[in-house]
């Protein structure tokens, strides 16, 4: 019995003298106090070559989805801007797709209006019949000329005592003339036509200045 009590002390004095056991009790006690967390942690902030690979790779995507989201915006837009000029080069085309058709009558009804001018109205009398039906038969085709023209959107000018504008009348001459406001039409030399609101042709005009 002796004996083997003093094993027992030996044995419990061997395993307090060994150095190992302190810091395996140390090691127990400090996974103990920090918890399975903190393995998984480390493990987390420690990216394998594969991660590394996928995430460089999803950075690229990300910017090549950004070009490409911003060249299809830029795509739509000009899409747009083009599908706007086509629409208005059509409605343009419509609205003055004539213009050369009503310069060409434009002529017709100078010398229509010519035509009534040069006729005495003092000798328009019914005494003379045959002048008057002519002169009668003038003013009508000058009316519905004017009429057709109005109908397609080609409009008169005749600027006589109204202020000069560049855009509408051409001046020929610049005079003094009493009794008219300087930069005003004087004279109308030959009237002018708009064709939906577009100088056709401007009014040949003689401009009064200051003396």
């Amino acid at each position: 019995m002796a004996s083997w009590c003093v094993r027992a002390v030996r044995q419990s004095y061997s395993v307090l003298a060994s150095p190992a056991a302190p810091v395996r009790l140390l090691c127990t006690a400090t996974q103990q106090n920090n918890g399975p967390g903190s393995e998984e942690e480390a493990e987390k902030t420690e990216q394998s070559p594969a991660e590394k690979v996928l995430t460089e790779e999803k950075v690229q995507l990300e910017e090549q989805l950004k070009e490409m989201t911003e060249k299809y915006k830029r795509a739509l837009a000009d899409t747009e801007n083009l599908r706007t000029r086509s629409q208005r080069m059509v409605e343009d085309a419509k609205l003055y797709g004539i213009q050369g058709f009503c310069k060409d009558l434009l002529e017709v009804a100078d010398i229509l209006e010519k035509a009534m001018e040069s006729v005495p109205k003092e000798e328009v009398t019914s005494q003379n019949p045959h002048l008057k039906n002519l002169y009668d038969g003038l003013v009508m085709t000058e009316v519905q000329i004017q009429k057709v023209f109005t109908k397609h959107g080609l409009l008169k000018l005749n600027p006589g005592g109204q202020k000069f504008d560049p855009y509408e009348h051409e001046a020929l001459f610049h005079a003094p003339i009493e009794g008219k406001e300087p930069g005003t039409v004087a004279v109308v030399t030959k009237v002018g036509y708009k064709l939906h609101g577009r100088t056709l042709r401007p009014a040949l005009v003689g401009v009064a200045k200051a003396s």
